[in-house]
């Protein structure tokens, strides 16, 4: 009996293996022109949609509202931990709010209003406060990493599509794309003795699909004093 458990253990642990392979082989990119976006379906297109209570950022005289899609089917939707319903959709750490939101909303200190930062499908994974170089410059910025774009056709917007930087001011006002269309985000630094943000981000030069060591790298940055926010690229190698 106990080697036929192990048999099964085994059996099981290499079907997963081949599972997660085949997944971190996925292309992030499909080019293929005969195939299009999957038809969306009553799940993507009618999401039950759950807001977490608003956070101030320390500073601020803005409430932010995060806002995400919440899955009820079996327990197994994207917000849902271990099989049990949860009706959070974002984590919040100093200066940093973290989730699959597909919205944020603001709200001005002494307003009852509410602001949408934006009308397209979208998928945040990341807001980033830049605290410090408020305190120094007087400006307040909110970094966006997101997914704006079914990049590799399979119907839906998550972290298997490119990741995209953008930029907004505390308000949600000039919510602005910094990275180039079909260019992965790789990182970003803030520089505030420069009031440059800098960034990475790799083209899938070979048009494999994937992003890896035979692509080109591209090393950006942006004048957070300029209104236009214009990307200008620079060479460091």
């Amino acid at each position: 009996m106990k080697i036929r458990s192990t048999i099964v253990f085994f059996a099981v642990l290499v079907l997963f293996a081949s599972c997660k392979e085949e997944e971190a082989k996925k292309p992030k990119v499909n080019y293929d022109p005969k195939v299009s976006t999957k038809e969306p379906t009553a799940e993507t297109t009618n999401p039950i949609l759950v807001a977490d209570l608003p956070v101030q950022m320390d500073g601020t005289s803005v409430l932010l509202h995060p806002i995400g899609e919440f899955a009820v089917l079996g327990g197994k939707g994207k917000y849902s931990g271990g099989g049990k319903e949860s009706f959070r959709v974002s984590n919040y750490a100093e200066y940093e709010i973290t989730g699959y939101l597909s919205n944020l909303k603001f709200q001005e200190v002494g307003s009852d209003s509410l602001k949408v930062l934006t009308d397209k499908p979208m998928m945040i994974e990341r807001i980033t406060y830049l605290k410090s170089y408020a305190d120094t410059a007087k400006k307040q910025f909110l970094v966006y990493v997101l997914v704006d774009m079914d990049s590799n056709k399979d119907g839906k917007l998550d972290s298997s599509d490119i990741k995209d930087l953008y930029i907004s001011s505390i308000t949600g006002a000039n919510f602005t794309k910094l990275s180039a269309d079909f260019q992965e985000l790789i990182d970003w630094n803030l520089i505030e003795s420069q009031n440059r943000l800098y960034f990475r981000t790799i083209e899938d030069s070979n048009k494999n699909g994937a992003f890896d060591s035979d692509d080109k790298v591209h090393y950006q940055f942006v004048d957070l004093t300029s209104k236009e926010m214009e990307v200008k690229e620079y060479n460091p190698i």
